[in-house]
This record gives structure tokens, sequence and C-alpha cells, in this order.
């Protein structure tokens, strides 16, 4: 039986950039670092609290494709403070804080333009 997932992947032109942004912005932990093939790593981010964990990779086939919206949304008990906290990091948001009937999002994107919803649960 499927229980859950184990990690989403996001496409990125340079790790290292990008495992500044998620572990310093965004405050995701390094689960692993490792070589994976000539010029790219396997790095797998965990979100304080969270199962799934995040991995930034470099495209290695046609259909990776980075800077593009991410399909999934990101959990934040109060997205207000979440984004004032992140806009203080330097996050760039495209959207911020907006209430809707079913709740409360906001829109920001990583240093390679891929973009990524903030929600309340």
């Amino acid at each position: 039986m499927i229980r859950a997932v184990k990690f989403v992947s996001v496409y990125v032109n340079d790790q290292d950039v990008a495992l500044d942004f998620y572990t310093q912005k965004l405050g995701f932990t390094i689960v692993t670092d490792q070589p994976m093939g000539p010029g790219a790593r396997w790095i797998e981010l965990r979100i304080p609290g969270a199962e799934t964990s995040v991995v930034i990779a470099k495209p290695m086939m046609p259909e990776h494709k980075v800077g593009v919206f991410q399909n999934m949304a990101l959990v934040a008990d109060d997205v207000q403070k979440t984004y004032d906290e992140l806009v203080d990091r330097g996050v760039h948001f495209r959207q911020p804080p907006r209430t809707e009937p079913w709740g409360t999002s906001a829109i920001f994107e990583d240093p390679d333009g891929n973009v990524f919803v903030l929600s309340s649960r």
C-alpha cells in the first residue's frame, strides 16, 4: 500500500546557489548531499517537521524544466507571518498573501524562477 510521498524534485541550474536559498532563506535542512554523475549532486532537503523531502537537482532529461511553476504547495501555519519572515530574508514574492474562500496563499520564486505556492492548510 502506498503510504507517502518520499520526495519531490525541483530542477535548478546552479545547485550551490539553490542549496543556499533553500537552507538559508527557506530554512530547509540537508538530508544528503553527494555526487551523482558528472557535474551533478544528489541534494535531498527536509522541511522541518515534514516527512516529504525536496531534491534540488540539475536537469538530466529534456522533460526536466528549470524556472517553471511547481506542481505542489508548501504549507504554513500562518501565511502572512511566513511571508513577512521570508521577505525579510530576501525571498521574492510574485503575489503577497491573498485570502480566498478555500484559504490564504502567496506565490514566491527561487533564484532559478521556479514558482511555488505558499498556502494555509
